[in-house]
């Protein structure tokens, strides 16, 4: 099994859907190709964005296949799986073929609330049953539970060979630098905020895994690589011309925006699985409008 660097801009892609609710494995290969032909580094399946707890596991382990299939080794793949059962979760890691697959995205357990003891002795065990690399999920916003810094550091000094990264969505800059200062080498800090990864890389991040790369993928990894390049001028500017799409992507919860955007770009229906639904007519009127205005810019 091969294992490629996770480094640069990710994008953590969405699952179409007909119109009739069923998996669009056609527009997921479009995207795929629309994704990497932007220029992104590599892709992340089965995430948040993908709507993965609406999907069957059988849904699950195809459109992983499919992805695999459109990406044709041309850039790593990162397998998101996460979920508030450790064994369950643990068990369920069976069920897909890691071929072609780098490293493994784990967000911490939702709805649990664990302390820091429960969150650092649920990633031992399943940071021991895995056996790909594994990246931390910081997401409190939707967990309902903060990882603090100290607890991903002791994770990270812990298993310095099987954990290579965080991707911290917490939005906590202050947070997010504590752990740069004081991670062991070869620990990344990867940014979950589209709106915040180029102050997070100025400080010390060393990439993104983003959403609205789905629909810009050009975009937002010319963002990554002028500021891990230190052109801090040319990344502020795309920053500021994707800003407000940014923030429009998640008005109305994520992955309604980028849905909208990808149906507005032509790749796929702007459906979603409940209970997520499209976002409301005012925010897709104003998306429509700054795509528009982002193109004549």
């Amino acid at each position: 099994m091969v294992v490629r660097k996770i480094e640069g801009t990710g994008v953590a892609l969405v699952t179409p859907f007909t119109t009739n609710e069923e998996v669009d494995f056609p527009a997921l290969a479009r995207l795929v190709n629309h994704v990497i032909e932007g220029g992104v580094d590599y892709l992340v399946a089965l995430g948040t964005t993908g709507e993965s707890v609406t999907l069957t596991t059988s849904e699950k382990i195809d459109v992983l296949q499919k992805i695999k299939e459109a990406a044709g080794g041309r850039v790593p793949i990162v397998l998101g799986h996460g979920g508030n059962n450790t064994r369950t979760l643990i068990e369920s890691l069976k069920d897909y073929n890691l071929d072609g697959i780098s490293a493994v995205l784990s967000v911490t357990p939702s709805y649990n609330k664990p302390s820091q003891t429960g969150l650092y002795e649920h990633y031992k065990m399943f940071i021991n049953a895995c056996p790909l690399p594994v990246i931390l999920y910081n997401v409190p916003g939707r967990t309902g539970v903060n990882m603090l810094p100290s607890t991903t550091l002791k994770i990270a000094n812990k298993f310095p060979n099987k954990v290579i990264a965080v991707k911290e969505a917490s939005g906590d800059l202050s947070q997010m630098m504590d752990i740069i200062n004081k991670a062991p080498k070869g620990f990344d800090v990867i940014s979950g905020d589209d709106g915040i990864t180029l102050p997070l890389i100025a400080a010390g991040g060393t990439g993104l895994i983003s959403v609205i790369a789905n629909a810009f993928p050009h975009e937002m990894s010319s963002i990554v690589n002028f500021a891990l390049e230190e052109k801090y001028n040319d990344a502020r500017m795309i920053h500021y011309q994707l800003l407000d799409l940014i923030g429009l992507t998640f008005a109305n919860g994520n992955p309604g925006g980028v849905k909208a955007m990808l149906n507005k770009i032509g790749l796929i229906e702007n459906v979603l699985r409940l209970p997520l639904v499209a976002v409301v007519r005012k925010t897709e009127e104003e998306i429509l409008e700054a795509i528009d205005i982002l193109a004549n810019s």
